[in-house]
Protein backbone atom coordinates (compact mmCIF):
# COMPACT_ATOMS: atom_id res chain seq x y z
CA UNK A 1 0.00 0.00 0.00
CA UNK A 2 1.37 3.39 -0.97
CA UNK A 3 1.78 6.24 1.55
CA UNK A 4 -0.91 8.16 -0.30
CA UNK A 5 -3.37 5.28 -0.01
CA UNK A 6 -2.58 4.93 3.69
CA UNK A 7 -3.09 8.65 4.28
CA UNK A 8 -6.43 8.59 2.50
CA UNK A 9 -7.46 5.52 4.43
CA UNK A 10 -7.17 7.29 7.77
CA UNK A 11 -10.00 9.64 6.84
CA UNK A 12 -12.39 6.92 5.66
CA UNK A 13 -14.49 4.28 7.31
CA UNK A 14 -14.45 0.83 5.62
CA UNK A 15 -18.22 0.68 5.93
CA UNK A 16 -18.51 3.94 4.02
CA UNK A 17 -16.23 2.59 1.28
CA UNK A 18 -18.52 -0.42 0.99
CA UNK A 19 -21.57 1.83 0.61
CA UNK A 20 -23.03 0.88 4.00
CA UNK A 21 -23.12 4.32 5.58
CA UNK A 22 -25.51 4.20 8.55
CA UNK A 23 -28.88 5.88 8.04
CA UNK A 24 -28.27 8.16 11.03
CA UNK A 25 -25.06 9.42 9.44
CA UNK A 26 -26.77 10.13 6.13
CA UNK A 27 -29.61 11.98 7.85
CA UNK A 28 -27.15 13.96 9.99
CA UNK A 29 -25.35 15.16 6.87
CA UNK A 30 -28.60 16.80 5.71
CA UNK A 31 -29.34 18.24 9.14
CA UNK A 32 -28.05 21.79 8.45
CA UNK A 33 -29.98 22.01 5.16
CA UNK A 34 -33.18 20.75 6.78
CA UNK A 35 -32.69 23.19 9.65
CA UNK A 36 -32.18 26.09 7.22
CA UNK A 37 -35.32 25.22 5.25
CA UNK A 38 -37.41 24.98 8.43
CA UNK A 39 -36.03 28.29 9.70
CA UNK A 40 -36.86 30.01 6.42
CA UNK A 41 -40.41 28.67 6.56
CA UNK A 42 -40.75 29.86 10.15
CA UNK A 43 -39.32 33.29 9.25
CA UNK A 44 -41.75 33.69 6.37
CA UNK A 45 -44.66 32.75 8.66
CA UNK A 46 -43.60 35.16 11.39
CA UNK A 47 -42.90 38.18 9.19
CA UNK A 48 -43.85 38.76 5.56
CA UNK A 49 -40.79 40.97 5.03
CA UNK A 50 -38.56 37.94 5.57
CA UNK A 51 -39.52 36.23 2.30
CA UNK A 52 -38.39 39.05 0.02
CA UNK A 53 -35.50 39.24 -2.42
CA UNK A 54 -34.08 42.35 -0.75
CA UNK A 55 -34.03 40.66 2.64
CA UNK A 56 -32.45 37.51 1.18
CA UNK A 57 -29.67 39.54 -0.45
CA UNK A 58 -29.20 41.47 2.78
CA UNK A 59 -28.80 38.23 4.75
CA UNK A 60 -26.32 36.82 2.23
CA UNK A 61 -24.31 40.05 2.17
CA UNK A 62 -24.00 40.07 5.95
CA UNK A 63 -23.16 36.37 5.88
CA UNK A 64 -20.34 36.88 3.37
CA UNK A 65 -17.74 38.15 5.86
CA UNK A 66 -18.22 35.37 8.40
CA UNK A 67 -18.80 32.81 5.66
CA UNK A 68 -15.47 33.55 3.96
CA UNK A 69 -13.63 33.25 7.28
CA UNK A 70 -15.58 30.07 8.07
CA UNK A 71 -14.34 28.45 4.84
CA UNK A 72 -10.77 28.85 6.09
CA UNK A 73 -11.78 27.84 9.62
CA UNK A 74 -13.26 24.64 8.18
CA UNK A 75 -9.80 23.49 7.09
CA UNK A 76 -8.31 24.25 10.50
CA UNK A 77 -11.08 22.47 12.43
CA UNK A 78 -10.97 19.41 10.15
CA UNK A 79 -7.23 19.40 10.77
CA UNK A 80 -7.95 19.17 14.50
CA UNK A 81 -7.00 22.78 15.28
CA UNK A 82 -8.76 26.01 16.21
CA UNK A 83 -8.24 29.74 15.80
CA UNK A 84 -9.71 32.08 18.40
CA UNK A 85 -8.06 35.20 16.98
CA UNK A 86 -9.79 35.71 13.62
CA UNK A 87 -11.95 38.59 14.85
CA UNK A 88 -9.00 40.44 16.36
CA UNK A 89 -6.92 39.62 13.29
CA UNK A 90 -9.56 41.14 11.04
CA UNK A 91 -9.68 44.26 13.22
CA UNK A 92 -5.92 44.77 13.07
CA UNK A 93 -5.82 44.12 9.31
CA UNK A 94 -8.63 46.65 8.81
CA UNK A 95 -6.75 49.25 10.83
CA UNK A 96 -3.48 48.67 8.97
CA UNK A 97 -5.23 48.83 5.59
CA UNK A 98 -6.93 52.12 6.47
CA UNK A 99 -3.68 53.68 7.67
CA UNK A 100 -1.86 52.45 4.57
CA UNK A 101 -4.49 53.74 2.12
CA UNK A 102 -4.62 57.16 3.82
CA UNK A 103 -0.82 57.41 3.64
CA UNK A 104 -0.25 55.90 0.18
CA UNK A 105 -2.87 58.05 -1.56
CA UNK A 106 -0.47 60.97 -1.27
CA UNK A 107 2.75 58.97 -1.54
CA UNK A 108 1.67 57.17 -4.71
CA UNK A 109 -0.16 60.14 -6.16
CA UNK A 110 -3.10 57.94 -7.14
CA UNK A 111 -6.08 57.23 -4.85
CA UNK A 112 -7.10 54.25 -6.99
CA UNK A 113 -3.62 52.71 -6.72
CA UNK A 114 -3.74 53.27 -2.96
CA UNK A 115 -7.04 51.40 -2.65
CA UNK A 116 -5.84 48.51 -4.83
CA UNK A 117 -2.59 48.21 -2.90
CA UNK A 118 -4.53 48.39 0.37
CA UNK A 119 -6.74 45.49 -0.69
CA UNK A 120 -3.66 43.46 -1.60
CA UNK A 121 -2.11 44.36 1.76
CA UNK A 122 -5.16 42.92 3.56
CA UNK A 123 -4.62 39.50 1.95
CA UNK A 124 -0.85 39.66 2.52
CA UNK A 125 -1.22 40.53 6.20
CA UNK A 126 -3.73 37.70 6.64
CA UNK A 127 -1.27 35.25 5.10
CA UNK A 128 1.58 36.52 7.32
CA UNK A 129 -0.49 36.25 10.50
CA UNK A 130 -1.65 32.78 9.48
CA UNK A 131 1.96 31.77 8.80
CA UNK A 132 2.90 33.04 12.26
CA UNK A 133 0.21 30.87 13.83
CA UNK A 134 1.10 27.85 11.74
CA UNK A 135 4.81 27.98 12.54
CA UNK A 136 4.21 28.34 16.28
CA UNK A 137 1.73 25.46 16.27
CA UNK A 138 3.55 23.08 13.90
CA UNK A 139 7.20 23.84 14.63
CA UNK A 140 6.88 25.23 18.15
CA UNK A 141 4.58 22.39 19.22
CA UNK A 142 2.28 24.81 21.06
CA UNK A 143 -1.42 24.06 21.35
CA UNK A 144 -3.54 26.03 18.84
CA UNK A 145 -5.83 27.17 21.64
CA UNK A 146 -2.93 28.78 23.51
CA UNK A 147 -1.34 30.39 20.44
CA UNK A 148 -4.52 31.94 19.11
CA UNK A 149 -5.74 32.93 22.56
CA UNK A 150 -2.51 34.89 22.94
CA UNK A 151 -2.71 36.56 19.54
CA UNK A 152 -6.39 37.38 20.14
CA UNK A 153 -5.23 39.86 22.76
CA UNK A 154 -2.11 40.95 20.88
CA UNK A 155 -3.89 41.85 17.62
CA UNK A 156 -6.67 43.84 19.27
CA UNK A 157 -4.25 45.59 21.61
CA UNK A 158 -2.13 46.80 18.68
CA UNK A 159 -5.21 48.10 16.88
CA UNK A 160 -6.26 49.97 20.01
CA UNK A 161 -2.74 51.42 20.23
CA UNK A 162 -2.69 52.54 16.59
CA UNK A 163 -6.14 54.09 16.97
CA UNK A 164 -5.19 55.66 20.32
CA UNK A 165 -8.27 54.09 21.85
CA UNK A 166 -10.58 55.55 19.21
CA UNK A 167 -11.17 54.72 15.56
CA UNK A 168 -9.12 54.78 12.37
CA UNK A 169 -11.12 56.29 9.50
CA UNK A 170 -10.66 56.43 5.74
CA UNK A 171 -10.50 59.88 4.19
CA UNK A 172 -13.81 60.79 2.56
CA UNK A 173 -12.65 60.72 -1.07
CA UNK A 174 -10.90 57.39 -0.52
CA UNK A 175 -13.96 55.94 1.20
CA UNK A 176 -16.10 56.91 -1.79
CA UNK A 177 -13.62 55.27 -4.16
CA UNK A 178 -13.49 52.08 -2.06
CA UNK A 179 -17.27 51.90 -1.43
CA UNK A 180 -18.23 49.84 -4.55
CA UNK A 181 -16.24 46.88 -3.18
CA UNK A 182 -19.01 46.46 -0.60
CA UNK A 183 -21.98 48.32 -2.05
CA UNK A 184 -21.46 47.36 -5.70
CA UNK A 185 -23.23 44.49 -7.45
CA UNK A 186 -23.10 42.40 -10.59
CA UNK A 187 -26.45 41.53 -12.22
CA UNK A 188 -28.14 42.59 -8.99
CA UNK A 189 -26.03 40.29 -6.81
CA UNK A 190 -23.93 42.17 -4.21
CA UNK A 191 -20.20 41.89 -4.78
CA UNK A 192 -19.47 40.37 -1.30
CA UNK A 193 -21.93 37.55 -2.05
CA UNK A 194 -20.16 36.77 -5.33
CA UNK A 195 -16.77 36.69 -3.60
CA UNK A 196 -18.20 34.45 -0.87
CA UNK A 197 -19.47 32.02 -3.51
CA UNK A 198 -16.11 31.97 -5.32
CA UNK A 199 -14.18 31.40 -2.08
CA UNK A 200 -16.53 28.56 -1.13
CA UNK A 201 -16.12 26.89 -4.54
CA UNK A 202 -12.33 27.16 -4.41
CA UNK A 203 -12.33 25.87 -0.83
CA UNK A 204 -14.50 22.88 -1.77
CA UNK A 205 -12.23 22.01 -4.69
CA UNK A 206 -9.12 22.22 -2.52
CA UNK A 207 -10.65 20.11 0.27
CA UNK A 208 -12.22 17.42 -1.88
CA UNK A 209 -10.14 17.30 -5.07
CA UNK A 210 -6.53 17.83 -4.04
CA UNK A 211 -3.87 15.88 -2.20
CA UNK A 212 -3.60 18.74 0.29
CA UNK A 213 -7.29 18.40 1.15
CA UNK A 214 -6.98 14.65 1.67
CA UNK A 215 -3.98 15.19 3.90
CA UNK A 216 -5.91 17.72 6.00
CA UNK A 217 -8.62 15.12 6.61
CA UNK A 218 -6.08 12.37 7.26
CA UNK A 219 -4.23 14.41 9.88
CA UNK A 220 -7.49 15.33 11.59
CA UNK A 221 -8.52 11.66 11.70
CA UNK A 222 -5.22 10.34 13.03
CA UNK A 223 -2.11 12.48 13.02
CA UNK A 224 0.21 9.63 14.07
CA UNK A 225 -0.91 7.41 11.20
CA UNK A 226 -0.59 10.33 8.78
CA UNK A 227 3.04 10.80 9.87
CA UNK A 228 3.73 7.09 9.35
CA UNK A 229 2.21 7.45 5.88
CA UNK A 230 4.89 10.04 5.02
CA UNK A 231 2.48 13.01 5.12
CA UNK A 232 4.35 16.26 5.81
CA UNK A 233 2.16 17.10 8.80
CA UNK A 234 3.96 20.32 9.74
CA UNK A 235 3.70 21.69 6.21
CA UNK A 236 -0.01 20.88 5.97
CA UNK A 237 -0.68 22.54 9.34
CA UNK A 238 1.19 25.69 8.37
CA UNK A 239 -0.55 25.93 5.00
CA UNK A 240 -3.96 25.42 6.64
CA UNK A 241 -3.42 28.38 8.96
CA UNK A 242 -2.07 30.45 6.07
CA UNK A 243 -5.23 29.60 4.13
CA UNK A 244 -7.37 30.72 7.05
CA UNK A 245 -5.36 33.95 7.29
CA UNK A 246 -5.92 34.63 3.58
CA UNK A 247 -9.66 34.12 4.06
CA UNK A 248 -9.61 36.60 6.96
CA UNK A 249 -7.77 39.08 4.72
CA UNK A 250 -10.33 38.69 1.91
CA UNK A 251 -13.23 39.14 4.34
CA UNK A 252 -11.59 42.24 5.81
CA UNK A 253 -10.93 43.95 2.46
CA UNK A 254 -14.65 43.52 1.74
CA UNK A 255 -15.64 44.78 5.19
CA UNK A 256 -13.54 47.96 5.33
CA UNK A 257 -15.67 49.98 2.85
CA UNK A 258 -18.84 49.09 4.76
CA UNK A 259 -18.11 51.62 7.52
CA UNK A 260 -14.81 53.05 6.33
CA UNK A 261 -13.34 52.74 9.80
CA UNK A 262 -11.80 50.32 12.30
CA UNK A 263 -12.08 50.47 16.08
CA UNK A 264 -11.34 48.19 19.05
CA UNK A 265 -14.83 46.67 18.62
CA UNK A 266 -14.35 45.75 14.95
CA UNK A 267 -14.65 42.00 14.36
CA UNK A 268 -15.83 41.38 17.91
CA UNK A 269 -17.04 37.76 18.32
CA UNK A 270 -16.31 36.92 14.68
CA UNK A 271 -14.37 33.92 15.92
CA UNK A 272 -17.50 32.65 17.69
CA UNK A 273 -19.58 33.02 14.53
CA UNK A 274 -16.97 31.41 12.27
CA UNK A 275 -16.47 28.41 14.57
CA UNK A 276 -20.24 28.08 15.04
CA UNK A 277 -20.74 28.06 11.26
CA UNK A 278 -18.31 25.18 10.83
CA UNK A 279 -19.70 23.15 13.73
CA UNK A 280 -23.35 23.75 12.80
CA UNK A 281 -22.37 22.73 9.27
CA UNK A 282 -21.55 19.25 10.54
CA UNK A 283 -17.78 19.35 11.12
CA UNK A 284 -16.43 17.13 13.88
CA UNK A 285 -15.06 19.07 16.84
CA UNK A 286 -12.14 16.66 17.16
CA UNK A 287 -11.22 16.91 13.48
CA UNK A 288 -11.20 14.51 10.57
CA UNK A 289 -14.62 15.34 9.18
CA UNK A 290 -16.31 18.40 7.71
CA UNK A 291 -17.40 19.99 4.47
CA UNK A 292 -17.37 23.41 2.82
CA UNK A 293 -20.99 23.00 1.74
CA UNK A 294 -22.04 22.33 5.32
CA UNK A 295 -20.01 25.31 6.51
CA UNK A 296 -21.69 27.63 3.99
CA UNK A 297 -25.12 26.36 5.05
CA UNK A 298 -24.14 26.76 8.71
CA UNK A 299 -23.07 30.37 8.18
CA UNK A 300 -26.30 31.21 6.35
CA UNK A 301 -28.36 29.41 9.00
CA UNK A 302 -26.86 31.50 11.80
CA UNK A 303 -27.46 34.70 9.83
CA UNK A 304 -31.06 33.67 9.22
CA UNK A 305 -31.53 33.14 12.95
CA UNK A 306 -30.26 36.66 13.65
CA UNK A 307 -32.38 38.08 10.83
CA UNK A 308 -35.53 36.42 12.16
CA UNK A 309 -34.82 37.68 15.67
CA UNK A 310 -34.30 41.21 14.34
CA UNK A 311 -37.50 41.17 12.27
CA UNK A 312 -39.76 39.58 14.85
CA UNK A 313 -38.34 40.98 18.12
CA UNK A 314 -38.85 37.60 19.76
CA UNK A 315 -35.90 38.39 22.01
CA UNK A 316 -33.52 41.31 22.37
CA UNK A 317 -31.03 41.73 19.52
CA UNK A 318 -28.34 41.93 22.21
CA UNK A 319 -28.88 38.22 22.85
CA UNK A 320 -27.96 37.11 19.31
CA UNK A 321 -24.49 36.04 20.44
CA UNK A 322 -26.06 34.08 23.28
CA UNK A 323 -28.26 32.23 20.79
CA UNK A 324 -25.18 31.34 18.73
CA UNK A 325 -23.44 30.10 21.86
CA UNK A 326 -26.39 27.87 22.73
CA UNK A 327 -26.40 26.53 19.17
CA UNK A 328 -22.73 25.54 19.46
CA UNK A 329 -23.36 23.73 22.75
CA UNK A 330 -26.43 21.91 21.43
CA UNK A 331 -24.69 20.79 18.23
CA UNK A 332 -21.63 19.65 20.21
CA UNK A 333 -23.90 17.62 22.49
CA UNK A 334 -25.62 16.03 19.50
CA UNK A 335 -22.24 15.07 18.03
CA UNK A 336 -21.44 12.92 21.06
CA UNK A 337 -23.41 10.04 19.63
CA UNK A 338 -21.85 10.23 16.17
CA UNK A 339 -18.82 8.33 14.95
Amino acid sequence: MSPRDTAEGTARDPRLEAGREPLSERLASFGPIIGLVLLCLAGAALNSDFATLDNALNVLTRTAFIGIIAVGMCFVIILGGIDLSVGSMAALIAGCVIMFINWSAGALGSPLAAVVCGAALAVLLGAVFGLFHGVLIAKGRIEPFIVTLGTLGIFRAYLTYFADGGALTLQNELADLYAPVYYGSIAGVPFPVIVFLLVAIVGAVILNRTVFGRHVQAIGSNEAVARYAAVDVDRVKILSYVLLGVCVGIATLLYVPRLGSASPTTGLLWELEAIASVIVGGAALKGGHGSITGTVVGAILLSVISNILNLTSLISIYLNAAVQGFVIIIVAFMQKGRR
